[in-house]
């Protein structure tokens, strides 16, 4: 018979040695919110719902966890924090009234609680009132002791309570319980708070029950957080999960320890991370692309055989097979770079779709275009998108040449195969196959003579590219 099992999530405090206004368990690790990754533990260890305790910062962190969790998370409300048996409380009463069955109950500030720990948990805790997770720790201070009698479990003694004999235990509570809901409901219903900090413990939930189970934990992935030095010793402990489970399932990552990945990105085999590079959000780097040294993707899409350039910077944005891009290149949002593609270093683009074998050489930028195959965009190339009202459209045709240190001020179109020559400020469309000057004076459209210019100098390529006669 399967394990019925809903988790309580405790999450109602503020925080307050984090010294900042939002609540702490919003604080994000790798794209997600503390709270978010408790939960997803929670549910990854078999849960199949989570009640959330709220409290400080409330609609935030319902609306948070519920655009990630959907429908298998619900809330109750602690007003004023009495204590973790308050809290749980609180959600039996508000949420769990009538649940028979495990009750699994962690914490929203400890984020990288592993869920195989709280699997084990489980196991063990099948057909028992109760168990927990323990832990040794060289300095215990803080933490509530537990206690035991011939090796077993009887009770656990938070630490503002402990005597001296108690205070030299080194082993610890990390809060994390399963525990029969109908046990669980009798027990907090007895709570008292004659106690150091007059609060209802639910430490004193297990010196009511019998025959306490228990497994034991690694504190460095048990600790919760309480003020930024934690939250950045919790970081360290996720980036490593995230980035050793991408590598043995064979993405290339040259130096895990500097390389910044968010939980929900994607990294295939073969694909090659160099140091120092950050992708956050929803990022996918295919098989056999490489980002290089100093990258920073937010939610990028990188596809096969592409290759970013060190100090790429670009956000919401497509990279096509084996296009180019940088170094030092910024792709602001709606960029999408075709097959071959190139944009080079120091442009920028934004709202663009560079087609197939297109290239944006250095020094250019690229707003609200629409560039066809086989374009060229010259260095110091700008596209004036914006009039200080409206952003208008610039539109390169297939087989367009876009000289150096041009203007092209939209809304614009510059036909197939027309050339717009260096230092030119286009304000009118050019026609297929023209070629536009501009230069100081009034623009002149030579029809036909990029269709003549063109084979002239292949002509001229084809004649130098022949061998010489033998003499």
């Amino acid at each position: 018979m399967s394990q019925d099992v809903v988790a309580i999530v405790l999450a109602a405090g503020q925080g307050t040695r984090m010294k900042s206004a939002l609540p702490k368990v919003l604080h994000r690790i790798a794209g997600r919110t503390l709270v978010e990754w408790s939960v997803a533990a929670a549910l990854d260890a078999g849960a199949r719902e989570c009640v959330v305790v709220v409290g400080h910062g409330r609609d935030t962190v319902e609306d948070v966890t519920r655009r990630r969790f959907g429908e298998r998370v619900r809330f109750a409300l602690q007003t004023e924090q009495h204590g973790t048996g308050h809290a749980v409380r609180c959600a039996m009463e508000q949420a769990l009234a009538d649940f028979e069955g495990t009750v699994l109950i962690l914490y929203g500030d400890c984020p990288a609680t592993p869920p195989a720990t709280l699997k084990e948990l489980l196991a063990k805790t099948r057909g028992r009132r109760l168990g927990l997770v323990t832990a040794r720790l060289s300095s215990p201070r803080g933490y509530g002791r537990i206690l035991r009698r011939e090796g077993r479990v009887v009770g656990i003694r938070e630490d503002k309570d402990c005597d001296a004999s108690e205070r030299a235990i080194d082993e610890v509570n990390p809060g994390i319980y399963a525990v029969d809901a109908a046990f669980l409901r009798a027990a907090i219903a007895d709570l008292g708070s004659d106690n150091a900090q007059g609060e209802l413990y639910l430490t004193d939930v297990v010196a009511m029950a019998e025959d306490v189970v228990d497994v034991q934990g690694e504190m460095r992935q048990l600790q919760g957080v309480n003020d930024r030095w934690q939250l950045a010793a919790c970081a360290a402990v996720l980036r490593e999960r995230i980035n050793e489970a991408l590598a043995r399932a064979g993405a290339g990552l040259v130096d895990p320890s500097t390389t910044y990945i968010d939980a929900d990105c994607v990294v295939e085999a073969d694909a090659t991370v160099a140091p120092q590079v950050h992708l956050r959000g929803r990022c996918v780097v295919r098989s056999g692309a490489h980002v290089d040294v100093g990258c920073v993707l937010r939610d990028v899409e990188v596809a096969a055989g592409a290759y970013l350039q060190p100090y790429t910077v670009a956000a919401d944005s497509h990279i096509g097979e084996r296009a180019q891009v940088g170094p030092f290149a910024h792709l602001r949002p709606q960029t999408i770079l075709s097959e071959g593609s190139k944009v080079g270093n120091f442009c920028e683009t934004k709202k663009t779709t560079l087609g197939k074998g297109s290239k944006v050489n250095h020094l250019a930028y690229v707003g609200d275009g629409v560039i066809g195959a086989r374009v060229n965009v010259g260095a110091g190339v700008i596209f004036c998108n914006y009039d200080g009202v409206q952003k208008h459209t610039t539109t390169l045709e297939d087989d367009v040449f876009v000289g150096s240190d041009s203007q092209l001020v939209a809304p614009v179109t510059i036909g197939q195969g027309a050339y717009v020559a260096s230092g030119s400020t286009i304000t009118k469309d050019v026609p297929a196959g023209a070629l536009a000057i501009a230069r100081h004076r009034k623009q002149d459209n030579k029809e036909g003579y990029a269709t003549r210019l063109r084979e002239r100098f292949a002509a001229a390529k084809r004649s130098a590219d022949e061998p010489d006669e033998p003499e």
